[in-house]
C-alpha cells in the first residue's frame, strides 16, 4: 500500500512570484552589483579585462592561494591613499573566501562610499574552486 503525503504548506508558491517587469528589474540590478566566477575567469583570460580584481582577504590567505591576476588589498585597508594608483573610474571586482564571508560586501561598501565603481564576485575563492579554476599558490 502506498501512502501519499499531502503537504500542509507549499513554501515555494505560498508567495506569488513577482510580476515579470519587477523580476526583470530585480535581476538586471543584480547583474550591476555582481559577477560570477565564470564571467570573471572568462574576462581575465582575454588578457584585456576591464576591471581590477581585488582579493580583500588578509595577506596570509592571499599567499595561501588567490585568483590569478588579483591584487591583495584587505577590506579594512581600502581608503583613498591605498587606491591612489588606480585612476578614477576604475571598476573593481572584489572577492573574499566565499558565501560564508562578508569581507567582499564590506569592501564593496567601502569602495562605493569612496565613489569607486564596484562589483562583487559571488562565490569568492570557494566559488572559484567549485568552477574548477586554479589558484596561484607559492612555489
Amino acid at each position: 500500500m502506498t501512502t501519499t503525503v499531502v503537504p500542509t504548506r507549499f513554501p515555494v508558491t505560498e508567495h506569488a512570484p513577482a510580476e515579470s517587469a519587477d523580476a526583470a528589474a530585480h535581476f538586471q540590478a543584480l547583474l550591476r552589483f555582481e559577477a560570477d566566477c565564470w564571467d570573471v575567469h572568462q574576462e581575465l583570460s582575454t588578457g584585456a579585462a576591464r576591471f581590477v580584481l581585488l582579493d580583500v582577504r588578509g595577506p596570509a590567505s592571499f599567499t595561501a592561494g588567490h585568483v590569478p591576476g588579483a591584487v591583495n588589498l584587505p577590506h579594512g585597508r581600502l581608503n583613498e591613499r591605498n587606491l591612489k594608483d588606480f585612476p578614477d573610474g576604475t571598476t573593481f571586482v572584489v572577492y573574499c573566501n566565499g558565501p560564508h564571508c562578508n569581507g567582499a560586501d564590506r569592501a564593496a561598501l567601502r569602495l562605493a562610499l569612496l565613489g569607486r565603481p564596484v562589483k562583487k564576485m559571488i562565490g569568492g575563492i570557494e566559488g572559484w574552486k567549485d568552477e574548477g579554476f586554479d589558484l596561484v599558490t607559492p612555489q
